[in-house]
């Protein structure tokens, strides 16, 4: 069953929100983690892509991910450091509709 795209913006978002909510000096580690993390979204993805493969994608496995943001941020916060790279590379989706995916319209 593909992942819901809404429960993964929302999911995504949340991941943000904890990063934003971190004070410093732990902050700056997560985000360098999260861009790592988004840096390797971009090399497994490309740059062409819609929100629903995106979350299909995210639903399929996250585990390369965590592994990876736990060894630049401590591992309790791999999961919001993955989201926070999810919610990033979401917004370079073709679909992407500011926070949530925006319908696409067939022509005639």
């Amino acid at each position: 069953m593909a992942y819901a795209v809404e429960n993964a913006l929302y999911q995504w978002q949340d991941g943000e929100w904890r990063l934003r909510d971190t004070p410093e000096p732990g902050r700056t580690q997560l985000e360098r983690a999260a861009m790592i993390v988004l840096d390797e979204l971009r090399r497994r993805l490309g740059s062409t892509f819609v929100l629903d493969e995106l979350a299909a994608y995210y639903g399929e496995d996250t585990d390369w991910a965590t592994d990876l943001a736990s060894r630049y941020a401590p591992a309790g916060d791999a999961a919001a450091v993955v989201d926070a790279a999810f919610a990033r590379y979401a917004r370079e989706s073709s679909n992407f509709a500011g926070g949530r995916r925006r319908e696409e319209h067939k022509r005639d």
